[in-house]
């Protein structure tokens, strides 16, 4: 086979269909009998012009069909299979253009041979040649890798990911880790690697706490497919993990129970809550800004911000030390109960109504968010986090957390992570966010805190180096803005009603049948560069998914922030005082 894909005038799988039209973005082949093509087979012909160079024409194939010719009713199959009726049986692949080249659009002509790309032959008709930045992100059909256009990706030309498909199945979670790995691991980022930083939220379960493990499962035939990526076949080399202080436990122990080394507990003080205004997240439900009651929440968050001075770990308000959550709330409740100090906290033309509708909001909250909202625990103890300050790869983790308190700490987490890169004014280091359930955070219709802050990512981040890889069951739920904004689209197994959706329309409709019944670790990937999404699959994670599989972890973090900041710490006590310390 030459340079260029042809392996002479003969051979090839088969010829252009002439009973089809064929047009120059597509059209159809036969395929020869002792040859045959798949869906998402790279294949290229040439058309021959009398006053100029020949033209290459690759493309995809998306979809293919198999019919008896000579038969003329459905029963005559059978004949057709005793042999007492002749026919032939004919396979025939539709193909779609992916490259012309030189870019004269002609047809192919009929009969012309088609030969299946290899080699170069395919790195040019999926545009690879033109990627100066390749990422890695699994391999076709073929077996051979298939790549992402890193310019799309860390804001060169585009950013932002949006991944969708059923829970459970798709596997969202797992190829945007994996494409996390590549990013960092593939060297396509240069010597902006090193600083790059990734911030994951975990909703689920406590799968993503041990990505620094390898994965004990991991054997030679996965070794071989993260080899042939060429990616090393290792865990996460520098992550740290978060995760809320248990519930009613005073020391603030983080509150994970399958990993019991290298993590540390956030939350807020009061004094943090009131300075920053963060009385709005406490709000963040979509629904919550169709209320009227929102301009209590940001009249009294405005007060707590201009009279709540610091006090021993706590607040105080003209003259009232409050030491808990559950007292501020109490006592906010009080202020707005009296008809005295009304006006002063939610603004004199606010209604007893919408006064009365907010503290039942904020009275609901005291279970939820006590214990991220602390004034019982040490301010100079490390509880913030600040990607900037922390590992290459940080992991929030939220699944014990009630819905409202998820909310919270998403919302607020986001608001200072990009207000951060705001000061910074530059986009390096890049920060890569991963956020599933997207569709709860930034749902389609209503407004919230969280969302003003997605959107703000969706529109502003590629220019701030935050770039959003946003997992969800449903694209057609999220907020249509940051879905346009997404330069890479991926499609994992999808349910047959969502399949439907004008969302999906960059899937041909081949693809869209076969996303119903995508197996774990198929995904189609749609990214500028590429006119037809290309199927692959991505290798089994090399770190460990889940408690059961966690190899031994590197030593640098089996230390959290808080015992490597303090000789006296205890291990497995969580950080927590001297008043810990067991003898």
């Amino acid at each position: 086979m030459t340079d260029d894909g042809f392996d002479g005038p003969g051979g090839g799988v088969g010829r252009v269909l002439g009973t089809a039209d064929a047009t120059p973005l597509q059209f159809w082949t036969a395929v020869a009998p002792d040859s045959y093509l798949q869906l998402d087979d790279v294949v290229v012909t040439r058309r021959e012009l009398p006053d100029r160079e020949p033209v290459t024409i690759a493309g995809v194939v998306t979809q293919v069909r198999a019919r008896h010719e000579g038969a003329q009713f459905d029963s005559d199959v059978f004949a057709i299979a005793d042999g007492t009726l002749p026919a032939q049986v004919q396979e025939a692949a539709e193909i779609t253009t992916t490259r012309v080249d030189p870019e004269f659009y002609v047809p192919p002509q009929p009969g012309a041979v088609v030969h299946r790309a290899e080699g170069d032959a395919r790195a040019r008709a999926l545009h690879f040649d033109r990627m100066e930045r390749r990422v890695p992100m699994g391999t076709g059909r073929d077996g051979v890798p298939v790549y992402l256009n890193a310019d799309f990706l860390d804001g060169t030309r585009g950013a932002h990911v949006s991944i969708s498909g059923i829970s459970g199945v798709a596997t969202k979670t797992s190829f945007a880790t994996f494409l996390l790995y590549s990013v960092f691991r593939s060297g396509q980022l240069g010597g902006d690697a090193v600083n790059a930083k990734a911030l994951i939220f975990n909703v689920k379960g406590e799968d993503l706490l041990f990505l620094d493990h390898p994965n004990t499962r991991l054997d030679d035939a996965t070794r071989a497919a993260y080899a042939r990526l060429g990616l090393p076949a290792d865990a996460f080399p520098d992550v740290r993990v978060y995760a809320p202080p248990r519930a009613g436990d005073s020391s603030g122990t983080p509150d994970v129970s399958s990993r019991l080394t290298g993590v540390d507990s956030f939350y807020w003080t009061l004094s943090e809550f009131c300075a920053n205004r963060l009385l709005p997240y406490v709000f963040a439900d979509a629904d919550d800004e169709r209320q009227q009651y929102t301009m209590v929440v940001h009249s009294v968050a405005a007060h707590l911000a201009r009279y709540a001075q610091p006090a021993d770990g706590g607040v105080s308000i003209d003259g009232v030390r409050l030491g808990s959550y559950a007292d501020l709330v109490d006592h906010i409740v009080e202020q707005l109960s009296d008809d005295e100090t009304r006006g002063d906290w939610a603004g004199s033309a606010v209604g007893l109504g919408t006064v009365n509708a907010f503290a039942r909001r904020l009275i609901g909250s005291k279970k939820d968010l006590s214990r991220l909202i602390r004034g019982d625990l040490a301010t100079r103890r490390p509880h913030s986090i600040n990607t900037a300050e922390s590992a290459q790869v940080t992991v929030v983790d939220l699944h014990n957390l009630p819905d409202r308190a998820q909310r919270f700490v998403v919302g607020v987490t986001l608001k200072s992570e990009f207000e951060r890169k705001e000061k910074a004014g530059t986009a390096k280091p890049l920060l890569f966010v991963v956020l599933d359930e997207l569709n709860k955070y930034a749902p389609r219709e209503g407004s919230s805190p969280i969302k003003e802050v997605l959107l703000d990512i969706a529109e502003r981040g590629r220019s701030l180096g935050v770039i959003l890889i946003g997992a969800q069951q449903t694209a057609s739920e999220v907020e249509r803005r940051i879905v346009t904004n997404s330069a890479v689209r991926v499609v994992g197994r999808l349910d047959p009603a969502e399949a439907s959706r004008p969302e999906y329309g960059f899937l041909p409709p081949a693809q869209r049948q076969r996303a119903l019944l995508a197996k774990p670790g198929t995904m189609f990937v749609n990214q500028p560069d590429i006119p037809v999404p290309l199927c692959l699959e991505f290798p089994f994670p090399a770190w460990a998914t889940r408690v059961s599989e966690a190899g031994t972890a590197p030593s640098q973090t089996l230390r959290s922030i808080t015992q490597a900041a303090d000789p006296f710490a205890v291990v497995g006590s969580g950080g927590g005082t001297d008043d810990d310390i067991p003898f």
